[in-house]
């Protein structure tokens, strides 16, 4: 091993322990999942009746919730906010900061189209690294408080508004960031997390500062381990999901003097359908189709209109959970082409994204003495991403020519369909230049609230079983761990060797260092035009585990 690499290697053992997180039950193995891959080998349908046994912990962990003392103090405080002409703004990195965008584009989407359009503004969002990372994750910027306080500054949030930050281990930099940033301007703030609190107090000194802030208020969304290990766009999501997505339907239906459903019972129902063997059938169908394509070389774009955000929320999380090539711009030829692509036919891409959105997109444009200034490490100083807006406009996903999405007859389109929005004949007739036709259409079986919470619920319980399911099936799953994953930031550094003592039997500092040498070797050789290896299954194989 490089003396470099070497130390590397023992500063993570010895310095950053901060990101030692194994002890989160977010982070650990679900024992009603540890038999997935192998229940997928035998059946599909019995592979996705596993995955999503989970889901049921979500049920339990909602009915506390919503008639806890925090949650009525969040619904009290949403509803004097947006009375006075305030924001509710939710901020969060990954996963959480796509939902933090989708829950952002529910409430204006509603308002827009309302008799008080002028309400869609008290909605925003704080996603780490801007709109950019909703297609591209934008690697590190987790790992800064100092990031997430300069966009919390950035959005002059204030007195009068109010933080949502939704953070699934409870431990993210960035979202910690907004939190402090927005307390010390005055605004009301509001935590969500899905790990014991009492644990990330007494063991993250980060976790304890804003757990312990008076001017805190915290939200526990406990429901255990994810479905797959450490996937916490799973149950963990699901949980915030359905809990700020509730936040949301009673501040709408308040200002406007309605009665709301009974969101419990709702989710229930919905649970209901999505495990009756009528659904899982079609899922696993679904996932049998997809793999396929997969597995022959091909690739799949899905067509949509509505719902679009949703499922880019699905696809760009795929790349980091099971690190396939990410979404690459048009004048990227070198990158692998993306597994999974989404496309808007009926709009340019610009008007996609400002139809989608719901607001003008909002990216950072950061210069290097702007990192400087933050105290970044000098690489991103001397090197800042490209992560503006019209970087992220270089994704085309409107109706712009694809030919390369369609060049091979092995690869497909998809039409995505929620139940209750209308068919469209021009996905339909994008679809034909396909080689590979498919159609996903999913229902809650509920009925419809203003914000359409249950839909977005259902698309997104789907969505993940059949990316997870699909992944399976692949072999890019051992056990119930993600074994192909990325080391882009320092929880999944973390998150990669303890896959690789579990897997070899070996320390955590044992595990460390064949880790950060395969890394190494990884990184010093050429991948144009192809797909990086995992560095987890790279590492086993050296070690003759796999």
């Amino acid at each position: 091993m490089k003396p470099e690499v070497m130390a590397a290697a023992e500063n993570f053992i010895t310095n950053e322990t901060e990101f030692h997180l194994g002890f989160l039950p977010t982070e650990q193995s679900n024992p009603l999942t540890r038999s997935m891959e192998a229940d997928f080998r035998r059946s599909t349908v019995e592979g996705v009746a596993t995955l999503q046994k989970p889901d049921r912990d979500v049920l339990s962990m909602v009915r506390r919730v919503l008639v806890s003392e925090p949650f009525a103090r969040m619904a009290a405080t949403g509803f004097s906010t947006v009375r006075g002409g305030g924001r509710i703004i939710f901020s969060g990195c990954g996963a959480t900061g796509r939902l933090s965008i989708l829950l952002e584009s529910m409430w204006r989407e509603y308002f827009s189209a309302s008799d008080r359009p002028e309400l869609a503004d008290c909605a925003a969002s704080i996603m780490t690294g801007g709109d950019y990372a909703l297609v591209k994750s934008v690697e590190a910027f987790e790992d800064y408080q100092n990031f997430g306080r300069r966009q919390a500054a950035d959005l002059h949030i204030g007195p009068g508004d109010m933080l949502v930050a939704i953070t699934e281990g409870g431990e993210t930099s960035s979202v910690i960031g907004t939190v402090k940033e927005s307390a010390e301007r005055g605004a009301a703030v509001f935590l969500l997390f899905n790990n014991p609190a009492g644990l990330l107090r007494e063991k993250l000194v980060r976790c304890r500062e804003v757990i312990d802030d008076p001017r805190v208020t915290v939200l526990d969304l406990f429901c255990g381990p994810m479905a797959l290990a450490g996937s916490t766009r799973m149950q963990a999501t699901t949980s915030e999901q359905l809990v700020a997505g509730v936040l949301l339907e009673s501040v709408a239906a308040k200002l406007e003097g309605r009665s709301l459903p009974d969101f419990v019972t709702q989710f229930e129902q919905l649970l209901d359908r999505l495990e009756s063997a009528e659904v899982r059938s079609m899922i696993a169908q679904y996932i049998d189709f997809e793999a396929d394509v997969y597995a022959s070389g091909g690739r799949i774009t899905y067509l949509a209109n509505d719902y679009l955000l949703d499922i880019f929320t699905d696809t760009t999380e795929r790349s980091p959970t099971f690190m396939l090539p990410p979404f690459r711009r048009r004048d990227d030829t070198a990158s692998p082409m993306p597994w999974a692509f989404v496309k808007n036919p009926l709009y340019p891409t610009r008007e996609t994204w400002r139809n989608m959105l719901h607001r003008e997109v909002r990216c950072l444009a950061w210069r290097p003495e702007d990192y400087r200034a933050m105290g970044a490490p000098e690489k991103l100083v001397n090197h800042p991403p490209a992560i503006d807006a019209e970087s992220l406009y270089g994704f085309e996903v409107g109706c712009e020519p694809a030919p390369e999405r369609f060049a091979s007859p092995k690869s497909g389109a998809v039409i995505v369909e929620v139940a209750g929005s209308p068919g469209n004949l021009v996905l339909e007739s994008v679809a034909k230049k396909y080689h590979v036709i498919g159609q996903f259409r999913i229902s809650s079986g509920v009925p419809d609230s203003a914000l359409h919470l249950m839909n977005h619920m259902a698309l997104k319980l789907a969505l993940n079983t059949v990316s997870t399911g699909t992944m399976v099936k692949l072999g890019r799953v051992t056990g119930n761990w993600m074994s192909h994953v990325s080391i882009s930031n320092k929880k999944l550094i973390d998150r990669a060797i303890r896959l690789v003592s579990e897997l070899s039997g070996r320390s955590y500092e044992e595990s460390c260092r064949a880790l950060f040498d395969a890394a190494d070797e990884i990184d010093s050789a050429d991948w144009t035009g192809r797909e990086k290896p995992s560095p987890v299954q790279y590492t086993l194989r050296k070690l003759g585990i796999i």
